[in-house]
């Protein structure tokens, strides 16, 4: 299977590049971000999908969880990704709370995402529950990816983040709800938090892509957190979580070594400063002697 290179061209992505991945069995990949470098950094990694998820309630901004986050906050992080794409197709998070009351609520908001932040995609968790909901903003024009298994703005009442479709029946439900989703028209679904045999069955039954996290190999495509794949976290990483740098250690050591340098006086150095021009310079000198012999004049008038 090939891959395109970093830094080479390529198309822009699309949710109809996602059902062709999926039709030729080749990976879809996707990384949250949540700013305009992260997203530029992702994007020029040749990355598909670009998730500002509502996980930066906790990564970004220090919260428990994903609860408390609100749309407009949610806004100002979509909009400075959007300024950072090129190509990746750029999803954004619904938070708790913006389609959950009513209907009409659900499709203005999923509006505003669309209008004033320039996403492609909105995503929804929950399940069969959901489906009518999804007809609605899908009437609106907006392409929906769904979200089961582990749903982190359900945290309270599953007790915590805990994994999900263990027991025979909750499986039959995480079925009913994969089936129904695909039948509403999601363009992609998100798997969370469930075995990986589990995630298999979904992934063959349904016929949009699955994107996994912590649901093993078999789905369509793959995400993690950005700051979770960098170790830019201050928690233990889940299970499922590879880190391909300790970001946070040599962060915390560029930081250190500049604190260094400043108090030994090494920084700035004067390669590391600006001059004047050789000109100004003089222009300058000969200022201050005229100044230092007209002092000196008026030293000696003093005297006498």
């Amino acid at each position: 299977m090939s891959f395109t290179p970093i830094g080479a061209s390529r198309p822009k992505i699309t949710v109809s590049t996602l059902q062709e991945k999926k039709s030729r069995h080749e990976p879809i990949t996707c990384l949250t971000a949540y700013d305009y470098w992260g997203a530029r950094l992702v994007d020029e990694a040749g990355i598909d999908m670009i998730l500002v998820g509502d996980s930066l309630a906790m990564t970004v901004l220090g919260q428990e969880n994903t609860l408390s986050l609100t749309v407009d906050e949610m806004l100002h992080h979509v909009r400075a990704a959007r300024r950072g794409i090129s190509n990746a197709l750029l999803l954004a998070d619904m938070p708790y709370g913006s389609y959950h009351l009513a209907s009409d609520e659900a499709v203005r908001n999923a509006t505003r995402f669309v209008k004033e932040a320039g996403a492609e995609m909105v995503k929804i968790e929950g399940g069969e529950k959901r489906a009518d909901l999804i007809r609605r903003i899908l009437d609106a024009e907006i392409p929906v990816a769904g979200h089961i298994g582990l749903t982190p703005q359900s945290v309270n009442r599953m007790g915590g983040f805990k994994v999900q479709g263990k027991s025979l029946s909750d499986i039959e439900r995480l079925m009913r709800d994969a089936v129904a989703l695909d039948r509403a028209g999601v363009s992609c679904m998100f798997l969370e938090g469930i075995p990986r045999e589990v995630a298999e069955m979904i992934t063959s039954e349904v016929g949009c892509p699955t994107i996994g996290i912590g649901a093993g190999p078999g789905c369509d495509g793959q995400v993690l957190v950005f700051h979770d794949i960098l170790h830019l976290t201050f928690e233990p990483a889940a299970k499922f979580v590879r880190r391909y740098m300790d970001g946070a250690r040599e962060i915390s050591q560029a930081i250190e070594a500049f604190r260094a340098d400043v108090l030994t006086k090494d920084y700035p150095a004067d390669t590391e400063s600006y001059h004047l021009s050789p000109e100004t310079r003089q222009a300058i000198e000969t200022l201050l002697e005229r100044k230092g012999a007209m002092r000196g004049r008026r030293s000696m008038n003093t005297v006498e």
